[in-house]
């Protein structure tokens, strides 16, 4: 079993409010600094349920700008794939490895791998949170605006990990946050009561956008939902943010967006592209660093 000893970043809950602003502090240090020797002799595994783009390259680059290795691990080429209990895979890779990241899909799945590791469990991407995704959205805030501390957010669109990471975030980084969610598609109800002194649930995106001084988005249909696409398009309609639903954030809003982008859906293509307010290339580059400063912190 895990000692007490090893931390584990499985949501923002698992960091202090203060914890997390140092790993903000770190992560832009990094940017400007990106190569050094502190990850020299440690090894990153990287088990992937689902596929990924930015969660691979910046985990792999991260490791290599920092002097480190990283191995990809596909169920396709582990035992897990193969039924392997969850807690032998844990404690078999947490003996080999320096630290490990797991993008699954149960996030019961995640937190019983950490049960059982004896080295410290990144959640890269579960169904119910995305934290990674939340360090590098709340650093490139930081970095375009200042702190996020007393602000206004608003997310509209699924209820899905992304959502529900947003929730922690608005707790963990002080600032409010409008939702506008469909009905049946919104977060976990418990997750908004708990957070009522935060969060609002709107009406639609346009009351969600009133003031915000961030608007963020993701895309519709994720990962093992496939088959539920065509109910999503009729349920998100009217649920693309534009510069029409723009307009009624504060004057200095910027747009944010996880990726991969379907324009024309969840968001329109000449706002994605419209470098004045939206900041999508920059919030995945910094996924990069965030995770550097993440490691380092959990390394340490």
């Amino acid at each position: 079993m895990t000692t007490k000893a090893t931390r584990h970043f499985l949501s923002l809950l698992d960091c202090s409010a203060d914890e997390l602003a140092a790993i903000i502090a770190r992560a832009l240090e990094l940017k400007a600094s990106p190569v050094n020797d502190n990850f020299r002799g440690k090894v990153l595994g990287m088990v992937f349920d689902k596929s990924s783009t930015r969660t691979r390259i910046s985990f792999e680059a991260g490791m290599a700008q920092m002097g480190g290795n990283a191995i990809f691990l596909s169920s396709r080429d582990t035992q897990l794939g193969r039924g392997e209990p969850i807690e032998d895979s844990a404690r078999v890779m947490s003996s080999m490895l320096d630290i490990i990241m797991v993008r699954t899909f149960a996030h019961a799945s995640i937190e019983q791998f950490a049960r059982y590791s004896s080295v410290p469990v990144i959640n890269a991407l579960t169904d119910a949170y995305h934290p990674c995704q939340l360090l590098a959205d709340m650093m490139t805030f930081a970095e375009k605006r200042g702190s996020i501390s007393g602000k206004t957010v608003a997310y509209v669109g699924d209820g899905n990990n992304m959502c529900q990471s947003y929730i922690n975030a608005a707790r963990q980084f002080n600032f409010q946050l409008q939702l506008a969610c469909p009905e049946g598609f919104r977060p976990a109800d418990k997750l908004v009561s708990n957070n009522a002194d935060r969060v609002v649930l709107c009406s639609g995106p346009r009351e969600a956008a009133q003031g915000a001084d961030l608007v963020v988005t993701d895309t519709w249909t994720s990962m093992g939902q496939e088959e539920e696409k065509e109910k999503r398009l009729q349920a998100f309609s009217g649920y693309e943010v534009n510069h029409e639903l723009m307009s009624n954030a504060a004057n200095d809003a910027i747009f944010m967006h996880c990726l991969p982008a379907y324009r024309g859906l969840e968001v329109s293509a000449d706002l994605l592209e419209d470098e004045s307010i939206s900041v999508v290339w920059d919030e995945a580059e910094n996924r990069l660093h965030a995770q550097k400063a993440l490691m380092e912190f959990l390394l340490s």
